[in-house]
């Protein structure tokens, strides 16, 4: 067996068959870069940064995140539970004071809690007040308005406009009428005052034989088309009659306004009362509340008579400051 040795890693014969040369001539000479490159590089390196991004602190980062999810909570607990104590507060101040002045359906209660306002002549003569449909239907909402006619009429309030968004007591007002007037009967009794129902620009319902005379209690149903919708025809009205040369752009003021809005619609009512928990005015018309004192209470959710007279005594702390 022949042993055979491998050669040696530079033989003499290798060594001579590839000389040795330098590195640096090995290396494969760079080529030149064009000019469009280079404005390429000095393109791209304009908007890279100066100096390299700070190293990345991931328990820093954890820290601050969990710190600011705990106050987010924090914060959020704390104001839930004002939420509660402020929604405890107001019901229990509401219950109480439905308890305590309680009218009983009796108009000499009604009247000894306003005596002093009326005294005083801080007692309004036009109320309005904003009503849901949604919240108890068609009967409910006819059973309020006869609840808040009877406390009217019991205070010496002579007008009470009643807004309900959707219009639906238009289709209703006979129903809302013998409603109202059978409510007047039980606070009253047979000496119930005289009333007058009507919608505008409907026609009024009086009581039999009373067409034409003054009544105790004057009740008008309004809906959001007697609002922006009213102001924008009695807009193209006034342009229509410009443009035929009735009238002039001088004669266009703000009493006149007024005096066609009061005719088509409802006067300026000095209070008006909501029944909600915030302050939603649902579409009422706007022209009509310029001046017009509006009262709510928080969190409350019906309608009640603790309500309606802590409207009252509020209107009556109201000072009225009209400028030029």
């Amino acid at each position: 067996m022949i042993n055979a040795s491998p050669p040696p890693p530079y033989s003499s014969s290798s060594s001579s068959a590839y000389p040795p040369r330098p590195l640096k001539s090995a290396l494969r000479p760079r080529q030149q870069k064009s000019p469009e490159a280079l404005e390429r590089e000095r393109i791209l390196f304009a908007h890279l940064p100066a100096v390299d991004p700070p190293r990345e602190k991931p328990i820093r980062n954890f820290l601050a995140t969990r710190f600011s999810k705990f106050i987010l909570i924090a914060i959020r607990l704390l104001f839930s539970i004002y939420l509660k104590l402020r929604w405890a507060y107001h019901n229990v101040l509401n219950r109480g004071l439905s308890i305590l002045y309680y009218h009983h359906r009796t108009p000499q209660l009604i009247q000894k809690d306003v005596k002093e306002l009326e005294e005083r002549g801080k007692l309004p003569e036009h109320v309005s007040v904003i009503l849901e449909y949604e919240r108890g239907g068609l009967d409910t909402l006819i059973d309020e308005v006869s609840e808040i006619s009877c406390w009217c009429a019991s205070a010496g309030i002579k007008t009470l406009s009643v807004y309900e968004q959707s219009g639906i007591l238009k289709s209703y007002i006979s129903t809302s009428h013998r409603s109202i007037s059978q409510r007047l009967h039980s606070y009253f009794g047979k000496s119930r005052p005289s009333i007058r129902v009507h919608a505008p620009p409907l026609s009024s319902l009086h009581e039999p034989g009373e067409e034409g005379s003054k009544v105790d209690l004057e009740v008008i149903f309004i809906s959001e088309e007697d609002g922006r919708e009213s102001l924008v025809d009695l807009t193209k009205t006034l342009c229509d009659m410009a443009q035929r040369g009735k009238i002039s752009s001088e004669d266009v003021s703000v009493e006149l306004i007024d005096a066609e809005v009061m005719e088509n619609t409802i006067s300026e009512p000095e209070l008006l009362i909501l029944f909600s928990p915030s302050v939603v005015l649902r579409g009422y018309p706007p022209w009509q509340i310029r001046l017009t004192e509006i009262f709510h209470v928080q969190d409350n959710s019906g309608v009640g008579y603790q309500v309606f007279l802590r409207a009252l005594h509020r209107f009556a702390k109201t000072e009225m400051r009209f400028g030029r």
